[in-house]
């Protein structure tokens, strides 16, 4: 179901926005790893983008590639089990990331609504 929505979504976006997409992996993982949590990741995160952003590249010293990461297990239990409300969430997060992939801060996302 995540791969659906992250790909309908994909659909939906305008063409640069869906160029940009289309350059950042999706990784779906069931949750935080331990190691994560080691780094202070918190443990019910819904969703996390990690490695430079589209407008820093290699040139960040950013060991990380670019990915944005989905944990379907914490999506589906803060969906409570529902699972229009579990596409809704994944569809929110993804977009919530890819945003910062292309440069948003988490202020300006909330300034567009995408929190």
């Amino acid at each position: 179901m995540a791969e659906q929505e992250v790909a309908a979504l994909r659909r939906e976006l305008p063409p640069e926005m869906s160029r940009r997409a289309g350059e950042v992996p999706v990784v779906m993982m069931l949750r935080p790893t331990k190691a994560m949590e080691r780094d202070g990741i918190d443990p019910d995160l819904l969703g996390l983008f990690v490695g430079p952003n589209c407008a820093e590249g290699a040139e960040s010293g950013d060991p990380l590639p670019p990915e944005i990461l989905l944990f379907l297990e914490n999506l589906w239990d803060y969906a409570g089990g529902d699972e229009g409300i579990f596409r809704e969430e994944v569809r929110i997060t993804y977009f919530h990331e890819l945003g910062h992939y292309i440069g948003l801060e988490e202020g300006d996302l909330e300034d567009r609504g995408i929190e």
